[in-house]
């Protein structure tokens, strides 16, 4: 193939390390990097299996300029999609993103550049691929590379299972990608199986470099919460200063942490998903450009950030899971500089992990409904996921995996998502907008439009019942506004996002259901299992990078000398949970069997209720403005159902 880069930026064709230098200002390759990009030049799709901070988007920035055609990046991180265009524009390469943050106008920019051909890089979130606008804008351009970041969102053993992703090696091989870049910082080998069966990856294009981080001290002190403050602040007093980050479990304890720590002079501030987006990037580039920062955050916060001198990471609560652990104290000390990861959380934290796994999980009922819903469709259908989720009362990512169960089932098939309506304003007069457009195209267009129900600032637009009154190809309508917000007559939106599908078999109802009610099971003994495998590290008896490596499938031969057993040879265990109901807690259990707030329900969703865990049916009726709701956040999910149950 050949190797084009004159046109991106003013300098003639280069090989990889002439690029690495004159681009990059990098002398020399990190360790997998050249690997990678050898099999990508090469033409075969590849696996990279890199530590957080350890220069994965080099595998694809840099050969997505020595190629012909389009290079797509599939991201579900804004921050980082931001943070890389901002860099490579720098750089002057012709690249963009398409996301939620982007303004109409900027939208329609990106789209017009695809279609002209004018971007090397494109970055988009996972749930575009299945825009059907996204989707007619970008066939037939020549896609070079497709890359899919997270990608252990793809399987199902992994601890971030996100159902589209299964869709992606459909979507690559319709729009005719020649080759796979998939890239994690985190994957067991049973995960890496996945990746590499679904994107036909070669043995020798897999390349993992491992997880083992020398200069990072791993410290495990489990405290109970009444004194973790207290450790925390004599911590930060302790351990020498630097960019700092307490991760917490729940967004209201990032708030009364950060606040707790400011009030005693600390430079820390909250970070959570509950924030709006505006607040959240101004306390990003605030840490960005702290040299002592202190940020209280979920999990929310980190993915993609691209600090090199964080010297201390906390967890205030434990860890979700291995993974995330590994991911979180992955961005310490990326300079290579040393740098303190230290876990406070016990086992009181394990309560909250808990529950959220338990209150994923839908009941059979909701299962059987749902069943019974979808084995009732015609042969060809589709859906609304939004109030199917609704009707059923089971979490739209969870509804998601379902349909996704009964793909891989033979049940069903996935067909082209769409949205249902087009919502658009006139940024031209609508007369002229008519009159621009003369013969055949300007009469379609007339029609189009007079289909549309005008309001005082948007008209909307059904397109099936558009294109079935006009006797018209859908495809055509979407192109028609395509170029109309292109040329910027309108400004366009979509709503109404239904997937198409096409039923397969049609199995009995009990036999899918209880199919169906295994996996979820399955499910959720998982997570649960994996929230055991942190216990299980701060239990140990040994060194534990060796035992968090050997989860990872690498072998550490000798103590690492970095954590807290090598130098104290001491280990404080915690227990599971393993306890019933209090007093206090069981009356809270009476009032909500004498009051029925949310009705006559089954003990789990009773038990979610009183857990404080939302559900669809629970937000509609905003179930969680009554006061029993969350009344016992604090206790086993398990022992609230048992007593429910009686």
């Amino acid at each position: 193939m050949a190797i084009r880069l004159a046109s991106l930026i003013n300098v003639p064709p280069l090989n990889p390390l002439e690029t690495l230098k004159s681009v990059f200002g990098f002398d020399s390759f990190r360790s997998g990097q050249e690997a990678i990009i050898e099999q990508i030049l090469k033409g075969n799709s590849a696996l990279a299996v890199f530590p957080t901070g350890s220069g994965k988007s080099l595998c694809y920035q840099l050969p997505a300029l020595l190629l012909d055609g389009l290079t797509i990046v599939i991201s579900p991180l804004i921050a980082l999609m931001k943070d890389q265009v901002d860099f490579l524009q720098a750089k002057g390469v012709k690249v963009a993103r398409l996301d939620s943050s982007l303004s109409a106008q900027e939208a329609r920019q990106v789209y017009s550049d695809v279609r002209a051909g004018n971007l090397k890089l494109l970055y988009v979130a996972p749930e575009r691929i299945s825009n059907e606008r996204f989707f007619v804008a970008i066939e037939g351009n020549p896609i070079s590379l497709m890359v899919i970041d997270e990608a252990h969102c793809i399987s199902e053993w992994g601890h971030n299972f996100r159902p589209e992703y299964l869709k992606l090696a459909l979507a690559a091989k319709a729009l005719k990608v020649e080759r796979v870049l998939a890239l994690t910082a985190t994957a067991t080998p049973t995960v890496v199986e996945d990746i590499i069966r679904e994107f036909e990856i070669k043995p020798e294009a897999y390349v993992n470099t491992g997880f083992h981080r020398p200069n990072l001290f791993l410290s495990f002190s489990p405290t109970p919460a009444a004194e973790r403050m207290e450790v925390l602040k004599k911590r930060l007093d302790t351990i020498s200063a630097g960019p700092t980050v307490i991760y917490v479990t729940l967004q209201k304890a990032a708030e009364k942490v950060a606040e707790a720590l400011s009030s005693d002079g600390y430079p820390a501030r909250a970070y959570h998903a509950g924030m709006k987006s505006e607040q959240r990037s101004e306390i990003q580039d605030w840490f960005m450009a702290s040299s002592d920062g202190i940020v209280v955050a979920t999990i929310a916060f980190g993915m993609g950030i691209d600090k090199s001198d964080i010297r201390r990471v906390f967890h205030y609560n434990l860890p979700k899971t291995l993974e995330n652990y590994s991911q979180e104290v992955g961005r310490a000390g990326r300079d290579g500089a040393a740098s303190h990861c230290e876990v406070l959380g016990s086992a009181e934290d394990l309560v909250v992990l808990e529950n959220f796994v338990f209150g994923d999980t839908p009941t059979q009922k909701a299962i059987g409904a749902f069943v019974d819903f979808i084995l009732s469709q015609e042969d060809e259908f589709d859906i609304s996921l939004y109030h199917l989720s609704q009707e059923t009362d089971i979490r739209p990512l969870v509804l998601g995996t379902l349909l996704t169960y009964l793909e891989l089932e033979g049940v069903i098939k996935f067909t082209a998502p769409f949205y249902s309506e087009y919502k658009f304003k006139y940024i031209q007069p609508k007369v002229s907008v008519l009159s621009s457009f003369k013969g055949e195209p300007g009469e379609f267009l007339r029609k189009v439009l007079a289909q549309a129900n005008e309001k005082k600032t948007w008209s909307y637009l059904n397109l099936d019942t558009a294109a079935r009154a006009l006797g018209a190809d859908r495809t055509r309508i979407v192109k028609a506004f395509n170029h109309l917000e292109e040329v910027e007559m309108l400004e366009v939106g979509v709503t109404g996002l239904r997937q198409g599908m096409r039923m397969v078999s049609r199995p009995s109802v009990e036999t899918v259901t209880a199919g169906l009610v295994d996996k979820v099971v399955r499910n959720e003994m998982g997570n649960l299992s994996r929230i055991g495998n942190v216990v299980q590290l701060l239990n140990h008896d040994g060194c534990k990078t060796q035992r968090l490596l050997a989860y990872f499938g690498e072998k550490l031969e000798m103590a690492c000398g970095h954590c807290s057993y090598c130098e104290s040879g001491k280990v404080i265990t915690i227990e599971g949970i393993d306890r019933g109901l209090s007093e206090a807690e069981g009356l809270v259990v009476e009032r909500f069997l004498s009051e029925r707030p949310i009705g006559f329900k089954s003990p789990r969703e009773g038990a979610r209720f009183l857990c404080g865990i939302t559900s669809p049916k629970t937000s509609r009726i905003r179930g969680n403005r009554d006061p029993l709701f969350g009344a016992l956040e604090l206790a086993p999910f398990q022992a609230v159902m048992a007593a429910l149950d009686e």
